[in-house]
């Protein structure tokens, strides 16, 4: 079984790497990529399809069964199997499709610039955010606002702050409302609200057409579907499944994305000590050092939009997610020939490490004891 690498004296860090070292990580890592890229082909147009019509009818065979979900067998079988076709459609397509993995098909039904998905923000919105500012800037202080989203300390060179007391707190209702609060993290409104300088214009049209999406999917989930149930008398229990089903996709995305980048032992960066001009195989070192990955069965990884392998996801954002389970194995070799520590662990173990960071750095840091001369 695996287990999570902490750093030690044996694992070297970002600095410790000679320039020589470092571009030769960039030149086995460019190699692999473009080994992938020529690869692809049938068999991955074959998987995106196929896991994009299991997501459609777990979507219709849940929304069906739940018209007569005054059964308890009916609300736990259509409520699985509506939550199912929720994470899918987050993680293993809506993230990957938008990432542009699979825009090499030119199938205008499954690109980059067309696909919507079943989420408050935008794709516009959060390809912005997530593929121009964070996947650039993984884990760089003051660059990279995906390290605590603007409301979680989640590293000791953040500025501890009285607000982060609450932290665990703040997490966990971000955790329930996962969906909602990556739209308003897509819009920045944070960084509006703490500035006091009120929205722009360009904001407020994108904070319009997220609240019609939010709107239309609440209207979606919480009134037509529990009204088509009303003649079998199951517009209540079909309510709550659809509560329920929000509310699973929701904790599982937040877990599985925590699990990537929060764990103890994953690295951050000052922008003092990144080169201006940022060679690819230093970036390439960034993505290593600064994610995580979970380890277990094929299944896991595909309900995890294989984000569970988020060192090689990191690495190689466009590359189809079938294949980051084939390329883990060179990437681990890599690490261990440079002694960099390959950090993985089961889900379980990184959730909790994540959530153990949350909660230490919600204190105050204490004060250095000052030594004093004789």
């Amino acid at each position: 079984m695996a287990t999570l690498l902490q750093h030690s004296p044996r694992h070297r860090s970002y600095a410790d790497l000679t320039d020589v070292e470092v571009e030769e990580i960039g030149r086995t890592l460019d190699a692999l990529r473009s080994e992938v890229l020529a690869d692809r082909g049938a068999r991955d147009a074959a998987y995106i399809r196929r896991v994009i019509a299991v997501q459609r009818c777990l979507e219709v065979a849940g929304r069906v069964v739940l018209l007569g979900s005054r059964s308890r067998t009916a609300w736990w079988l259509g409520t699985a199997s509506l939550a199912l076709s929720k994470v899918l459609d987050n993680m293993e397509v809506g993230h990957n499709v938008l990432h542009g993995q699979w825009d090499w098909m030119r199938d205008p039904r499954i690109h980059s610039s067309t696909w919507d998905w079943d989420h408050a923000s935008a794709p516009e919105q959060w390809r912005r955010a997530h593929n121009d500012r964070h996947h650039v800037n993984t884990n760089v202080l003051g660059k990279d606002n995906d390290l605590g989203y603007g409301i979680l300390r989640v590293d000791e060179a953040q500025v501890w702050q009285p607000r982060h007391l609450v932290q665990p707190l703040w997490n966990l209702v971000n955790a329930v409302i996962f969906e909602y609060g990556i739209a308003m993290y897509d819009l920045d409104l944070g960084e509006s609200l703490r500035s006091g300088d009120g929205f722009s214009a360009e904001q407020k049209a994108e904070i319009r057409t997220t609240g019609r999406r939010a709107a239309r999917n609440a209207l979606r989930d919480y009134v037509l579907h529990p009204l088509l149930s009303a003649p079998t008398g199951s517009a209540r229990t079909t309510l709550t499944a659809n509560l329920v089903a929000n509310l699973v996709r929701n904790v599982w995305s937040h877990s599985v994305i925590m699990c990537g980048h929060f764990p103890e032992g994953v690295a951050t960066f000052e922008v003092a000590e990144l080169d201006e001009n940022e060679t690819r195989g230093r970036w390439y070192l960034r993505q290593m050092l600064g994610s995580a990955d979970i380890s277990g069965p094929p299944l896991l990884h595909v309900l995890c939009g294989n984000l569970s392998l988020q060192i090689e996801h990191h690495l190689f954002p466009d590359l189809p997610s079938n294949r980051y389970g084939e390329i883990a194995g060179p990437v681990r070799d890599l690490f261990e020939r440079h002694g960099l520590a390959y950090n993985t662990a089961p889900l379980w173990r990184q959730v909790a490490s994540a959530w153990k960071k949350v909660v230490r750095l919600s204190a105050p840091p204490r004060p250095r004891r000052q030594s004093h001369d004789a």
